[in-house]
């Protein structure tokens, strides 16, 4: 694949980790990012299972993800008055290694950003395919023309809007919206519901999180204070430390808001151009995320040079090879577990994690998920393989 020109677009997780591969194949990549620098913080993100774990070992960071690893902390469930309900054990969002998004994307970037090109503050505005590639046209910078465009930008892909169609095709709404908001909320890892409403407390290391049901909104995404105002109108006359917590969001060093949804697509690729990770397969809060954008451009990348470069051969395996995988990405509603929408549901939801066998069946089901997969030795095939 020497000389293929790449353009992915999305420079958090899928992106970074795509170019690893791509770049170690042979190809010239080049990432675009809307954001103005490599965004830093966020929620912890966690891998599960040997398959996920092989990936990262093939990339040779897996010991520095568990270098930097946060480990999951057991979260107290809370009344009003800040009574213990439950416990959510760190086991059961943390996966076998949990690690900050920020510091995740931070360590891709370094293995990349020698030999990889990086744009930041740009976007995709155009995407027409020619016999030979496709001409892409930018918000600020020249055209250009590549090979193949990656679209590893997210559930709201701007790639998947333009090559595939608009976003109410692809991706369904869950009914809950959730924010982060970086505040240093303290050391205890606490957890408090109402119906409809979830406010937590992470810990020293993680943001404030909030998940709350709702209508579907429509709201600028890039307008911090408007969703701010949203967050803080949600959450009007919720009980226990919601009031102090919400005074603070207006001074977030970091506030994000988006919706928990799912994204569905009938096929990952049209042409030259493929989707990877949320863009493809994404299920807001789900848990399997990062993982399945890890192992999604292990498998995109190496069945590109199993076939020699040959798109049209490599994006039909990766489709065959890798949806079987990410179906995990159809199951559930975080946000229906998250926040309840009856007090009912929320005794419900407590119960569980006090009975321990059935906590423990379902942490054997997540682990049957994340290793439902068998990884092929691409860099095996590559030294076999015949260039076209």
């Amino acid at each position: 694949m020497k000389n293929t020109t790449v353009l992915i677009s999305g420079a958090s997780i899928a992106g970074p980790a795509l170019a690893y591969w791509l770049n170690r194949y042979g190809c010239a990549v080049t990432v675009v990012e809307r954001a103005p620098a490599l965004r830093t913080g966020g929620q912890a993100v966690d891998f599960k299972g040997t398959t996920q774990l092989t990936v990262l070992e093939r990339m040779g960071i897996l010991q520095e993800v568990r270098r930097r690893q946060t480990g999951g902390a057991d979260q107290t469930i809370v009344d009003a008055g800040g009574r213990r309900l439950a416990v959510m054990p760190g086991e059961f969002t943390g996966g076998d290694i949990e690690i900050l998004r920020g510091d995740l994307s931070a360590l891709l970037y370094e293995r990349t950003a020698g030999s990889c090109e990086y744009v930041f503050g740009d976007s995709i505005a155009s995407l027409t395919e020619t016999p030979d590639g496709v001409h892409v046209t930018f918000e600020r910078g020249v055209p250009r023309t590549f090979d193949l465009v990656v679209g590893a930008d997210g559930i709201h892909s701007n790639v998947r809007r333009l090559a595939f169609g608009p976003e109410s095709d692809y991706v369904r709404f869950l009914g809950h919206y959730y924010a982060l908001a970086d505040l240093d909320a303290g050391i205890d890892s606490m957890m408090y519901n109402e119906p409809g409403r979830l406010v937590s407390l992470g810990g020293p290391k993680s943001p404030a999180f909030f998940v709350f049901a709702s209508e579907q909104l429509d709201y600028d995404r890039y307008d911090t204070g408007g969703q701010q105002r949203i967050l803080i109108d949600a959450y009007r006359d919720a009980g226990w430390k919601t009031p102090e917590i919400l005074a603070r969001v207006p001074d977030a060093r970091e506030f994000y808001l988006d919706s928990i949804s799912q994204v569905r697509v009938d096929r990952y690729a049209r042409g030259r151009v493929v989707l990877l990770g949320d863009a493809a397969y994404g299920n807001t809060l789900g848990g399997f995320g990062t993982g399945l954008a890890v192992v999604g451009a292990y498998v995109l990348a190496g069945e590109l040079a199993a076939a020699g470069g040959d798109h049209r051969v490599a994006f039909r395996k990766y489709d065959e090879e890798f949806r079987g995988y990410a179906k995990v990405a159809r199951q559930g509603n975080a946000g229906s577990f998250l926040a309840p929408r009856t007090r009912r549901g929320i005794r419900m939801r407590n119960w569980m994690f006090k009975r321990r066998i059935l906590l423990r069946g379902l942490l054997k089901m997540t682990d049957w998920f994340a290793t439902d997969i068998k990884l092929k030795d691409y860099a095996q095939l590559t030294r076999t393989s015949t260039p076209r």
